[in-house]
């Protein structure tokens, strides 16, 4: 038990040993250095007490908050499997469009930062056609699909901006 109280006590630095720097020429009262620590120079904090991030996106999530929110607006009208605000993973579920049975869609969107720029925003979209006896088979989906994607969502975080801006 002692030994456990010794070592605590140690470990909160109590009694740290500091070194005086040089004397400069006229300087009558050594100073002293501070000495270095096993966490870094703000030491072990809890609960977050650094600085908040000078970022402009506001909000308390690990991305753009307006890509976020863009990328919800505009993949509203499909089920959601998972959102991460934190990762920036946006997965959604099998989506068939009115009057369209033999077809679905899947999307996957990555937001990449915590900038709004043309680069902070990745989809992956996916087709399948319903084949008779086979199930659901991937089809080829046009290529440009995913990039229509993308700068619809950045046009919505625009928007947002801009609406945020002007209050």
């Amino acid at each position: 038990m002692a030994i456990g109280i010794v070592l605590a006590v140690a470990g909160c630095g109590y009694g740290e040993a500091k070194y005086p720097k040089a004397r400069r020429e006229g300087q009558a009262t050594p100073q002293y250095e501070e000495p270095e620590t096993l966490f870094g120079e703000g030491g072990l904090t809890f609960g977050g007490g650094g600085a908040a991030p000078s970022d402009d996106s506001g909000g308390g999530i690990g991305v753009n908050s307006f890509l976020w929110r863009a990328s919800l607006d505009t993949v509203s009208f499909m089920p959601l499997v998972s959102a991460d605000p934190f990762g920036g993973v946006i997965i959604t579920d099998w989506y068939s469009p009115a009057g369209t049975t033999n077809e679905r869609y899947k999307v996957n969107l990555f937001i990449l930062g915590r900038a709004l720029r043309a680069d902070g925003i990745r989809a992956s979209v996916f087709r399948q056609q319903l084949n008779g006896a086979a199930g659901w088979v991937d089809a080829p989906i046009d290529e440009s699909t995913a990039t229509k994607l993308e700068n619809a969502i950045l046009t919505r975080a625009r928007q947002l901006r801009i609406a945020q801006a002007g209050q």
